[in-house]
This record gives C-alpha cells, sequence and structure tokens, in this order.
C-alpha cells in the first residue's frame, strides 16, 4: 500500500473535543471528495479517518480528529501529529465518494464527526453545480449532535444554506438546551419524518456504525433504493 509522508501544518481545536488538522503531503496523493486515510501509527496499526475536504489546488489536506477524554485511539494520533510535525499516511480509500456522473437529489447524513465525511462530498457537489444554469437538484444536509456546543460548523453551514438555493442544512440535536427550536433526537429519524418516499434520492452516511446499521434499514423500508445508499460504514455491517 502506498505511505505518503505529511507536514503538519496546523491542529487547530474547534470545541474543546474536535480538532482540524491541515496536512501537506510531500509527495503526489490522489482523493476523492469523501474517501478517507489511514494514519500510520506504525506498520501494524493503521488508523482511518475521513478526509474533511475535497481535492484542493494547494494540495492541502484536513481532517476533523474527535479526542474525548479517555479516547486514546484518535489522541495519540494528535500526540504524534504534535510531537513529531509529520505524519504517514494512506489514502485516498473506500468506496463511497461522491457520484457525480449523474445527478440526483442527494441526502447528506451525519453523526457527530461523521460530519466530515459529509463536508467533502457537499463542498465538491457545490463546486460542480456552481457553473449550472437552471434547475439544480436539491441538496439535504442532516447533521446530529448530542449538544449544539458539539455542532461546530453551524455558522458556515447556515451560511452555505442561505448562499445556495437548493442547499438545506437541517441540524439535528440529541440533548437541546431550552434556546434550541431546531429539530430534536436521532438525526436519521429526521430523515424519516421529513420525506414521504426516499426513493428518488442519493443518500451518504457517517457516523457510529449502529446509526448508519438502522438508518440502511429504516431508509429501505421508506422507499431508499440500496444502491443509491453511500457510506464507509456499509463495507463492514
Amino acid at each position: 500500500m502506498h505511505h505518503t509522508l505529511c507536514k503538519v501544518e496546523s491542529i487547530v481545536a474547534l470545541n474543546p473535543v474536535v480538532s482540524l488538522v491541515t496536512l501537506t503531503p510531500q509527495q503526489p496523493f490522489t482523493h476523492q471528495a469523501g474517501q478517507y486515510l489511514k494514519i500510520v501509527m506504525d506498520e501494524g496499526d493503521q488508523r482511518p479517518f475521513s478526509i474533511a475536504t475535497a481535492p484542493r489546488e494547494d494540495g492541502t489536506i484536513q481532517l476533523h480528529i474527535g479526542a474525548e477524554p479517555g479516547n486514546s485511539y484518535a489522541g495519540e494520533v494528535l500526540e504524534k501529529m504534535r510531537n513529531e510535525g509529520e505524519i504517514t499516511v494512506n489514502g485516498g480509500l473506500g468506496n463511497a465518494y461522491a457520484q457525480l456522473e449523474t445527478s440526483m437529489p442527494t441526502i447528506l447524513l451525519a453523526g457527530g464527526t461523521g460530519f466530515s465525511y459529509t463536508q467533502a462530498i457537499l463542498h465538491k457537489m457545490l463546486e460542480v453545480t456552481e457553473s449550472v444554469e437552471g434547475h439544480k437538484d436539491p441538496i439535504f444536509l442532516y447533521w446530529g449532535t448530542r449538544s449544539t456546543a458539539d455542532m461546530y460548523a453551524y455558522d458556515e453551514l447556515v451560511a452555505l444554506d442561505k448562499k445556495h438555493a437548493h442547499f438545506t442544512f437541517v441540524p439535528v440535536v440529541e440533548h437541546p438546551g431550552h434556546q434550541w427550536s431546531g429539530k430534536t433526537g436521532y438525526v436519521h429519524k429526521a430523515v424519516l419524518e421529513d420525506f414521504v418516499s426516499l426513493e428518488p434520492y442519493r443518500v451518504y452516511v457517517a457516523g457510529r456504525f449502529e446509526m448508519a446499521g438502522v438508518a440502511r434499514e429504516d431508509f429501505h423500508q421508506q422507499g431508499l433504493i440500496l444502491k443509491n445508499l453511500f457510506g464507509d460504514a456499509f463495507e463492514f455491517i
């Protein structure tokens, strides 16, 4: 498998738990929007993270790494990056990338830091449709988090919603505070409430495997054609 050495440009806290990591590959690195990479801790220990960016002209790639207290899996990755200033990766990997050959109404479903996967696809789709005149197939992003504080890209997504008429951002908070007036509960159930039939849609899912599995079953019952469902989790469950 091809190894690529990357310089760690920056590690910035998006909230108390999630860090935005910017890497510059030191050799050619190719990926598609929606793919992931593996951080090489050592040859027997490679840890997957979604690439949060579509391919960029400057070649940089970004990751959203959530390292809650006690999560050594992600915490050790950040520690290695900070200590060494560089990291070796494998990528881009995965077959659940943005399907751009044919246009369809699209639903992006993210739980927690699974948002990084959907962000890359969203940015690529908005870039592609920027030059399209007339009708544009709608794009919906449903992002579910435990609290409003976990929704670290809320302002950016609200701005994109206002800028692009064919894009709708739907935040869903599992445990909202008193000030929250948006949707609550489980994110995939918010989709089920809003769409009578999912048959016309292409759906991308990222989050915990348990959520992805339940979403696949429930969405299929609500008309989703499974060949139009994408997510890295489905290679394993």
